[in-house]
């Protein structure tokens, strides 16, 4: 049961809270209006499209990435101020122990963090659609992938081979697909170049040339028993195929993890596994993080609070300084670690939560050490 002293600072949380992430969102737009202003001026874009299909999306995006940085900021700032006041003195001689101050602060930590779990794996990918579909149109030209000779796993036993592949128009060319059984070809086709169809879910490959083995009933005598293969082959002009493959596979991989909830995403994963994915550790990264993310919101509220309860010389400022000096160690530990998995060289779940866990310690070692 929240008392009224617990509503105040509540209050007082909420309030500071979303009127620093306004401001700093309001910053963040002028300075991006600015960035993109010769875009949106020669393409001509529709300035509903403008404000509907990218800042409406652009505000809840960087909103919710840098909450928990917005919350710890807000916390030393309102509380740094209640502590310049005297207002904790008269708190803590009230009887009230320090432990018990904290209530007010985790309840509205746990009300920015749940809902930013909720927003992270399920609300915000289905918005992100929107976002990402306005950049990749105006934004990235319509993006075009430069990959060269990419290989994908297409099947249990299917590899497809394409030479280069154009976005815009759902199509491949010098394409080939093998099917290896037992570590011997069975299957082999050529063609010039591939294109989707999109009515029917198939590749239309073209100028095609097919080699099919095909085991006879009988063994080689001669040899050492083995068994013999006839050889067809077939020549196509056009010829539909069906392959575990669509041109949304072809998408950069930004557009396609952002936009996918996380039971979507989670599939995918595993879905990228079993083709071969070189990305695999770039989407658990994602998926790892909007879980680490909301919850680095009640280690850095707790920070917060012990450094900025105590009523020190230097006053507000200086606590603010310290808070701003920290969030950048924060930032920076994401930023290294995050990499570091990224690339392979560790545990990608590992890696995305180390600052969490680094900075576990140091809030236990404020909270040590704070004014009780």
């Amino acid at each position: 049961m929240l008392t009224k002293i617990d509503r105040y600072i509540l209050g007082k949380f909420m309030k500071t809270f979303f009127f620093s992430i306004t401001l700093i969102l309001l910053i963040f737009i002028v300075f991006d209006i600015k960035d993109k202003m010769p875009t949106f001026s020669t393409k001509d874009i529709p300035l509903s499209e403008i404000v509907l299909d990218y800042y409406l999306m652009f505000i809840p995006y960087y909103g919710n990435l840098f909450s928990p940085l917005f919350t710890f900021i807000a916390v030393i700032f309102f509380t740094s101020r209640m502590a310049t006041q005297s207002e904790f003195i008269a708190i803590l001689c009230s009887g009230t122990s320090f432990r018990r101050m904290l209530r007010p602060y985790l309840v509205g930590a746990f009300i920015l963090a749940f809902s930013s779990l909720m927003l992270n794996h399920f609300v915000f990918p289905r918005a992100f659609k929107i976002k990402i579909g306005f950049e990749d149109k105006w934004i990235n030209n319509n993006y075009n992938t430069d990959a060269h000779n990419m290989l994908r796993k297409v099947g249990p036993n299917k590899i497809l081979y394409i030479e280069s592949y154009e976005n815009k128009i759902k199509t491949g060319y010098r394409v080939s697909v093998e099917e290896i059984v037992k570590n011997k070809q069975v299957y082999f086709l050529t063609a010039d170049f591939m294109v989707w169809d999109s009515v029917n879910g198939l590749w239309n490959f073209n100028n095609v040339k097919e080699r099919r083995l095909i085991a006879q009933d009988r063994l080689d005598t001669l040899g050492n028993r083995k068994p013999i293969y006839s050889q067809v082959n077939r020549e196509h002009t056009l010829l539909p195929v069906k392959l575990d493959f669509v041109p949304a596979d072809m998408w950069r991989y930004e557009s396609k993890i952002e936009a996918m909830t996380y039971f979507q995403l989670r599939e995918y994963i595993q879905q990228e596994k079993l083709r071969g994915s070189n990305l695999i550790p770039k989407f658990e990264v994602e998926m790892y993080k909007r879980t680490s993310v909301p919850f680095a919101t009640f280690i850095l509220t707790i920070i917060a609070v012990c450094v900025s309860s105590r009523k020190v010389r230097g006053g507000v400022g200086l606590q603010i300084a310290l808070g701003l000096f920290l969030s950048c160690i924060y930032i920076m530990l994401m930023y290294v670690f995050t990499t570091i998995a990224t690339t392979g060289f560790s545990s990608t779940l590992l890696g995305v939560w180390i600052p969490n866990i680094v900075f576990s310690f140091v809030a236990l070692y404020f909270y040590k050490t704070a004014q009780k």
